[in-house]
């Protein structure tokens, strides 16, 4: 009828592969409407996972999927990126037109340049959430960014309706940038697990011993008391950080005190040293951010 709004095109999706990205993004992809008609999955976790997330795809070799798809949806590993996209390019099995979406947070498309040299219209379409193949990633993806990098404006419109779709935020990464952005989230996020983990370590260290009177045991499984102890505090550190800033730096290094820093170091250094120059490492950072005493930036770098 005129003046009614047309419904989004729906696109005939290929995916490859059916990791945990690819298979989140896939479902996603269904619940909109458009059609994930084949998927390519090599070890046997990636086919659980095609069944289980896109039960109506077909289980396909790379080329087959590729050569039927009006959106192309490449979620390998960054090292395979490159390969992959070279090993389609010469075998002439992706059509002129089609939209081919990377997952790569460090790539943007200039990775894609020898399916854009055949016609191909290339997308850089990168989650910025971490996947554990579990029913949480759909749910997780409606609260996640996207950095997406296109050649054009009308790349740029295809990248933004595609997430918008899915339930994302679309943010525009230029291409020279794709490094430092990812950089930025690794740094952000991965640093985060590692810096939780070593902190984990040093409470079990510090909880180990008889507790309280029907206290659970201090072990080294998930859930247990030092990440209980642990939770609140580290998510109200992360809270402080996102909504306040520079403002939510607290603790020894900020307030310059020196004593208790060392005190720190010479209490982890016995668990673990690797454990101890972390912490050394990353007091050095964010005495230097606090702009705290010189003492303290001297004890830590060791002089």
């Amino acid at each position: 009828m005129p003046g009614c709004d047309l419904p989004p095109a729906r696109l005939t999706v290929g995916v490859i592969s059916a990791g945990r990205v690819g298979s989140a993004l896939g479902a996603a992809l269904e619940r909109t409407g458009h059609v994930v008609f084949g998927v390519c999955a090599v070890s046997d976790a990636s086919v659980r996972r095609a069944g289980t997330r896109l039960p109506d795809s077909k289980i396909l070799p790379a080329e087959e999927v590729a050569a039927h798809s009006e959106l192309l949806l490449l979620a390998v590993p960054d090292i395979e990126l490159a390969g992959l996209v070279r090993g389609l390019a010469c075998a002439g099995v992706v059509r002129p037109g089609t939209i081919v979406a990377h997952t790569s947070g460090a790539n943007g498309i200039g990775v894609l340049a020898p399916l854009t040299e055949i016609g191909a219209l290339p997308l850089a379409i990168h989650p910025a959430m971490t996947f554990t193949g579990h029913e949480e990633d759909l749910t997780r993806l409606g609260n996640a960014c996207f950095g997406i990098t296109a050649a054009d404006e009308v790349g740029y419109a295809i990248a933004q309706s595609l997430v918008i779709e899915m339930g994302g935020e679309p943010v525009r990464v230029p291409e020279e940038h794709r490094q430092l952005y990812h950089a930025a989230l690794v740094h952000g996020s991965g640093h985060l697990l590692t810096v939780v983990l070593d902190a984990l370590d040093a409470l079990r260290a510090a909880l180990a011993g008889p507790g309280l009177l029907g206290q659970q045991t201090v072990d080294d499984q998930p859930g247990g008391l030092a990440e209980r102890l642990l939770a609140p505090l580290a998510s109200a550190a992360l809270d402080n950080a996102l909504r306040r800033g520079q403002a939510g730096l607290t603790g020894p290094v900020a307030r310059g005190d020196a004593d208790a820093v060392a005190a720190h170091l010479a209490a982890l250094t016995p668990v673990d040293p690797r454990l101890a120059a972390g912490y050394r490492g990353l007091s050095l950072r964010t005495a230097e951010r606090a702009g705290t005493a010189p003492a303290v930036i001297e004890l830590l770098e060791g002089h």
